[in-house]
């Protein structure tokens, strides 16, 4: 338990490294901003005044190698500049030392130079990078942008908390977690504190300590955001506190200080609606699309956006083809545009539709999808048999669904409740018995016998009480003569 963080706060991503170049045409240094639409270098003097501008780089290798390979693709005549990459607190020193080797070159300043410097491949290797496919760039990013490998994992740590490398690969959760992400989902842990066993529900990350060493960190479930003390230096106002309570998002940049460096990082900060946690997301992570459900932003809905702002949408186009209006705004904790619809236009639809989503008969019953013939009976709200079902201890069990229209659940019995029911209405000798024994009712057939009758009797069934219901009828005409 000693590797693994339990309920600490998010802070922004930390990049601790900024992008330097020379522009060898020019021979300046200066900082990298980024690269604009057509494929151009973007660069600040290193300043104070400019550092907010800077391009800030993860130090981890094999995210900065897939980082840098793709910048480079996206830059014009990448062979005209040197890259170098320096720790971001003596960055704008490091640059005044690299443009004076620039002015008057030292054997000195050249070591440190070759220091830095980021290695990059020829430029016909970039060239041909160039003519690939946008497809298999994609593909290429996609799945060799990985923060962490499994063998760093403590999988000791992991199996005190109920969990394995096999069960996160079926619960298809390793993937996000080795990408630096939280799970997408509710995991169910166990912590043993040697006097106590707890057992919770939360979402799992994997962190780096101070030690560089890969911990497990738990983000257990809050009852509210706690938004009456500082986060990261930040006191909320009201405002802020109404935003993301209302929306989950608090809808404006501010800045947040780092404890460890005392570094200001400007971020925006949206609610875990999983767990209740805050969370920070530093505004160079903010990536806009260009176009979203069929419509093209523009420079100015971009700039909104960026700034954490709400955005109304109109005529946008859902997979369905059904035109909606919406509003959109980046989710720090999901890191992407999420939609807000507005209650006074959609909420009806929304009700409309969730409603009628909701009376859908599902497909699949505890893992097990139906076929068409047993769907088809299913939906229409008849008894269907289903087999092949495992419990959570991996035990094979067998039995029947039927779909409840009214509560729009689905009833599980392990045996026909049909033929419960069936079985379970009483027979007419029952009927009659019961009237007979226990309401005090008669029947013609057995009205004059003493003794109970037994299950099922509707007729006197021995001789004895035969002879009693004979008797009983001559007594009765007897008594109806005149005399």
């Amino acid at each position: 338990m000693s590797k693994q963080t339990l309920d600490k706060p998010q802070s922004p991503e930390q990049l601790s490294e900024i992008l330097l170049v020379l522009d060898k045409e020019k021979k300046k240094i200066q900082a990298v901003k980024g690269i604009d639409k057509n494929g151009k270098l973007e660069t600040v003097d290193a300043n104070k005044k400019n550092q907010n501008q800077f391009m800030r780089v993860d130090k981890n290798g094999d995210l900065f190698s897939n980082f840098f390979s793709n910048f480079l693709s996206q830059l014009k005549n990448p062979t005209r500049f040197s890259f170098f990459k320096v720790p971001e607190p003596v960055a704008i020193d490091m640059v005044n030392e690299m443009q004076k080797q620039m002015d008057r070159p030292t054997p000195e300043g050249e070591q440190l130079m070759k220091q830095h410097e980021v290695k990059t491949e020829s430029q016909q290797d970039y060239k041909q990078e160039n003519q690939n496919s946008m497809e298999t760039r994609q593909t290429t990013s996609e799945t060799s942008e990985y923060r962490y490998k499994p063998e760093q994992i403590d999988w000791e740590t992991m199996n005190n908390l109920g969990l394995n490398k096999e069960k996160l690969e079926k619960m298809n959760l390793l993937d996000p977690l080795l990408r630096g992400f939280k799970t997408n989902e509710l995991v169910p842990v166990s912590l043993n504190l040697g006097t106590a066993v707890t057992r919770m529900d939360a979402r799992l990350s994997l962190q780096q300590n101070d030690e560089g060493a890969v911990v497990v960190a738990i983000h257990g479930i809050r009852k509210e955001p706690n938004l009456n003390f500082a986060f990261f230096g930040h006191q909320f106002t009201k405002e802020d506190k109404d935003n993301l309570l209302q929306t989950g998002n608090m809808g404006r940049v501010v800045n947040l200080t780092n404890p460890k460096t005392n570094e200001i990082i400007p971020s925006i900060v949206s609610v875990d609606k999983l767990t209740n946690e805050l969370v920070a997301l530093r505004t160079d992570f903010i990536k806009i699309p260009d176009e979203i459900k069929g419509i093209k932003l523009n420079q100015e809905q971009k700039q909104i956006l960026l700034e954490g702002k709400p955005l109304y949408i109109e005529g946008m186009v859902s997979k369905k083809g059904a035109a909606f209006d919406a509003t959109i705004q980046f989710n720090a904790d999901k890191r992407f545009v999420e939609f807000t619809f507005d209650r006074s236009n959609t909420n009806k639809q929304m009700q409309s539709s969730q409603q009628s989503q909701s009376q859908e008969a599902p497909k699949i019953f505890r893992d097990k999808e139906l076929d068409k013939e047993q769907y088809q009976k299913f939906k229409d709200g008849q008894t269907v048999y289903v087999s092949g079902l495992v419990d959570k201890k991996g035990k094979e069990y067998n039995g029947y669904i039927t779909f409840n229209k009214e509560t729009n659940k689905t009833d599980f019995s392990f045996q026909n409740p049909n033929k419960v029911k069936e079985q379970a209405k009483p027979t007419e000798a029952y009927k009659t018995q019961t009237a007979v024994n226990s309401e005090g009712k008669t029947n013609e057939a057995t009205k004059n016998i003493k003794e109970p009758l037994n299950s099922g009797q509707k007729n006197p069934d021995s001789k004895e009480q035969q002879e009693q219901q004979e008797v009983a009828k001559a007594s009765a005409k007897s008594k109806g003569r005149k005399m």
